[in-house]
């Protein structure tokens, strides 16, 4: 499935409306979209590693302001947009369990994971903090450091490596995410010990 899916953002990634679909990607999956930037990001810096900074821009660009459109989502309209969205995905039930037991600490812990992987759901977290009121401006912060930092890291290991990546990644694909999904599990399970 990864790699039909691979196949099918290189040929988006060729496409001149791709800079386009990746802000408006990055922008949606941070409050509402299931499908992370990434898979659009990776095969356009693939393809044109020449542009890899402008996509890091790009992307997290609009992936911060759609975390801070899922934190307005949260803060002003849960009951009408949030709860429905998150119904569709299956993701309610994680929600309401997450809102119940987290406190300003595991949240901010929570958007950088989520930034950086994804873990857990970046939609349920960006409206998560909007439900809780966490102060807009160190959401930002943390989003700027999360998604940015993210963006930006993989922008330098374009610019760095160049194509010679592309065979990495096409390579070791399920490893790679198998291990970053790992990793913050692990990071989460600490988190948890020493609390």
């Amino acid at each position: 499935m990864l790699k039909s899916l691979y196949d099918w953002t290189m040929r988006l990634a060729e496409r001149p409306s791709a800079e386009i679909w990746l802000f408006v990607i990055a922008f949606i999956e941070s409050s509402i979209f299931l499908v992370p930037a990434e898979v659009l990001f990776l095969p356009m810096a693939i393809a044109n590693p020449k542009k890899v900074w402008r996509y890091g821009i790009i992307a997290s660009v609009g992936s911060i302001l759609g975390g801070v459109a899922g934190w307005m989502i949260g803060y002003f309209a849960f009951a009408t947009i949030a709860a429905p969205v998150l119904e569709f995905y299956g993701k309610l039930d994680e929600f309401e369990a997450m809102k119940n037991g987290i406190d300003i600490n595991l949240i901010l812990l929570f958007l950088i994971t989520s930034g950086a992987a994804h873990l857990p759901p970046l939609k349920v977290v960006t409206i998560l903090s909007g439900v809780l009121h966490v102060n807009l401006l160190l959401f930002f912060v943390a989003a700027v450091v999360a998604r940015g930092g993210k963006f930006m890291l993989l922008s330098w290991l374009f610019a760095k490596y160049g194509v010679s990546i592309r065979d990495f990644i096409e390579k070791r694909l399920n490893w790679l995410a198998g291990l970053a999904a790992g990793l913050l599990i692990a990071a989460y399970l600490v988190y948890l010990y020493l609390k």
